[in-house]
């Protein structure tokens, strides 16, 4: 019961500063339709709902799903089986992830369908589940990771050259939305089996960070090839797409649940397999994990019927209403807000800062690390509302230097500072980041004169994924800084 309530307590006041904003802004310079109103409640409590189920099926039966197969995978003792479970299971992994199908349901609505969800969701998964193998291999040689990201975000740079705005910004976002509330822990779970395979040393603290920054470049890499390779580039009609449609309640209901089904059974799939071919797991063992995934379904079901039952729609209207206020001020201070208090609120955010504190021994403090991120954030979220506001301001205006700035001081950290940045922009990137920010960007897009809705309706998860390795890259340096100090003292 204690868990429970906890996962609620979280989960409740992650969405509430959401909540407050809205209540705010209707009451003030931006009102909604009573109906819609009561749909963006109703859509909340089920968000809030949903999420809570959802987390405590992954606490219960996805994560130690992970844990069991990576300490498997490890007493086979070979790479190659290693690799394979890799690829299977980050596939299946990042298709369940709530954060990459509300983006790939975005990117079919806003383009027309002519880039469809699903599309999105199997290149997006093929290319998380190869780097996550990529990523096993690291572990397994012991090459430092700061060598594989340069090389990594080499090739992106290279492939960005040929892929078009639209594809660009979609790209740096699927990065961010699959790095989410499943795949995160599961991830980790997974790479603290892994890191046994090594006979030469214990697994070390390095190796509990960058495995998801590694799988996170696939999202980047396979959507910018998925470009590059079908030539799309116009997407007639696409920005004409009404994103403020209100569904009906039997198409959100039987819709979603399809997709529920889809994203959790092959997870159920495998764990059955692996129970009869390795796990033998007693009959208690195994009905607390099906219980798990029983949670992980409904949860993901409710969350996401929530969701585009009215929690999105009051986010697009809020954007759509504020782009056409002549104050612009509005927009741009409201979007700065809602970035830092979604940071703010955000859960993971708080295991972060506390495990950074944790493994500086306190010469960072949690804090310090809280302050700069929301900062950070809110900065992301209104710079992604300026590209908006002024067309001449591309994306990659931001993201090039930005990323550039990212690498370069990889070479300067501390190592473990270089994983834990990395793995931070998946933290940062929250089921309220991927749902009613997204919303309220693409609203903004649509209603404003001379921007376009597929290129400029994405790239702010892009932006919030990038802003905290800026940010606790630089901490990084205020650490190493400190221990000098300390050093020179004594």
């Amino acid at each position: 019961m204690n868990i429970i309530v906890s996962k609620l307590k979280e989960v409740f006041f992650s969405v509430l500063p959401i909540i407050v904003i809205v209540l705010i802004l209707n009451f003030t310079i931006a009102p909604i339709s009573i109906p819609l109103l009561i749909r963006f409640l109703i859509g909340s409590l089920l968000v809030i709902l949903g999420l809570t189920i959802f987390l405590l099926g992954v606490d219960i039966g996805i994560t130690p799903l992970g844990s069991l197969t990576g300490l498997a995978l490890a007493k086979t003792n070979k790479l190659w089986i290693v690799l394979i479970a890799g690829l299977i299971l980050g596939f299946f992994i990042s298709i369940a992830e709530p954060g990459l199908m509300v983006l790939a349901g975005q990117v079919d609505l806003v383009t027309a369908g002519q880039i469809s969800g699903w599309s999105i969701l199997l290149v997006v998964s093929i290319g998380l589940a190869i780097m996550l193998a990529l990523g096993f291999l690291r572990i397994f040689y012991n090459v430092p990771l700061y060598q594989v990201l340069f090389v990594l975000y080499l090739l992106i740079f290279g492939l960005a050259i040929f892929v078009s705005r639209e594809f660009l910004a979609i790209s740096f976002d699927a990065s961010g939305s699959t790095t989410g509330i499943l795949a995160v822990p599961f991830i980790l779970s997974l790479s603290v089996g892994i890191s046994k395979l090594k006979k030469d040393s214990v697994a070390s603290e390095k190796d509990s960070f960058g495995l998801v920054a590694i799988a996170s470049t696939g999202a980047i890499i396979s959507v910018m090839l998925l470009n590059v390779l079908s030539e799309q580039t116009e997407f007639a009609g696409g920005g004409d797409s009404d994103i403020l449609r209100i569904l009906p309640i039997g198409e959100i209901l039987w819709t979603y649940l399809q997709e529920s089904l889809m994203a959790v059974v092959p997870l159920l799939i495998i764990l059955i397999v692996l129970q009869k071919l390795s796990f033998k797991l007693k009959k208690r063992e195994l009905r607390k994990l099906l219980t798990g995934f029983f949670f992980a379904f409904v949860g993901l079901y409710i969350f996401l019927v929530g969701v585009n039952a009215g929690f999105m729609n009051v986010g697009a209207s809020i954007g759509n209403h504020l782009a056409l206020l002549d104050n612009k001020t509005y927009i741009i201070g409201i979007s700065f807000i809602l970035g830092i208090v979604t940071i703010l609120a955000e859960p993971a955010v708080y295991v972060l800062t506390h495990q950074i504190e944790d493994v500086t021994s306190g010469y960072v403090k949690r804090k310090a690390v809280l302050a700069p991120l929301a900062i950070g954030v809110g900065v992301a979220v209104a710079l992604s509302v300026i590209r908006i506001l002024v067309p001449a301001v591309q994306l990659w205006h931001y993201l090039l230097p930005g990323y550039i700035l990212c690498v370069g001081l990889m070479f300067v950290v501390p190592k473990l500072f270089v994983g834990i940045a990395f793995d931070a922009g998946g933290v940062a990137t929250g089921p309220m980041t991927a749902t009613f920010i997204l919303a309220f960007i693409q609203g903004a897009a649509q209603a404003f004169e001379g921007a376009d809705l597929v290129v400029d309706g994405f790239g702010m998860i892009a932006m919030v994924a990038m802003m905290p390795i800026i940010t606790l890259e630089g901490l990084g340096m205020i650490f190493e800084m400190k221990s000098k100090g300390v050093e020179k003292q004594k």
